[in-house]
Parts: structure tokens; C-alpha cells; sequence
């Protein structure tokens, strides 16, 4: 019995280890519907790594300080939002990390979609 669960142990650690070293792509969303926030901040990211805050190409790690600096200049800063606009292809690690730069800031996030074909 004790050699079973020797068994189940690595193949538990295996695939704990193993699970960390996948990259997995999730096609963003396709909706109907619209967006009823006002969009004051739109980041767009592509499958190149590039990345646009309000049609201006910026470096990742300024990011988050240009964005609460357009918060405290936006004309509601308690309803800000920030629109992540990422095209298919893009990592969900970088559309997660860019929500949570909105939640650090305190400012909603939405993820743009396309019009369901």
C-alpha cells in the first residue's frame, strides 16, 4: 500500500512541476455585446510583445505610472476604466498582468472584444 502512494506522490509532483512549464493561449473573447463604460485608457497589445498606451507605443515597465498618471488627470478618476485591447495570439499572462495593474490602481478593467461573426 505504503509503494502506491510513493506512486501517486511523484506522479502528483510531476505533473505540478510539468504544469508550470506549459504555455497555454486562450483566444480572447468574441461578445455582442457593447461596452457602456466610458473608455478613458486603452492599452493595445499584439503577439509581438508591443504594447500602445492610447496609441502611443510604451515599454511595459512604465506602464503603470503613466496610467496613474492619466487616472489622476481623467476627468471622473473614481470611474476610471481601462480598456485591454489584445489581439488573438496575445499570452493571457499578459492581459492578466495588465488587470492587475488596474486593480492595483483602483480602476475598473475590461477586456475589448470583437463582434461575433
Amino acid at each position: 500500500m505504503s509503494s502506491l502512494t510513493d506512486i501517486i506522490f511523484l506522479l502528483l509532483i510531476f505533473f505540478m512541476l510539468t504544469s508550470s512549464l506549459v504555455q497555454i493561449r486562450v483566444d480572447l473573447p468574441e461578445a455582442d455585446a457593447k461596452t457602456i463604460a466610458p473608455s478613458d485608457i486603452i492599452v493595445q497589445l499584439d503577439p509581438k510583445g508591443t504594447y500602445k498606451l492610447n496609441g502611443k507605443e510604451i515599454e511595459y515597465r512604465y506602464i503603470q505610472s503613466e496610467v496613474a498618471q492619466l487616472i489622476k488627470t481623467s476627468k471622473y478618476p473614481n470611474k476610471a476604466t481601462l480598456t485591454i485591447a489584445a489581439e488573438r495570439g496575445v499570452s493571457w499572462d499578459k492581459v492578466s498582468a495588465l488587470m492587475k495593474i488596474a486593480n492595483s490602481l483602483k480602476c475598473r478593467a475590461i477586456i475589448a472584444t470583437q463582434p461575433i461573426k
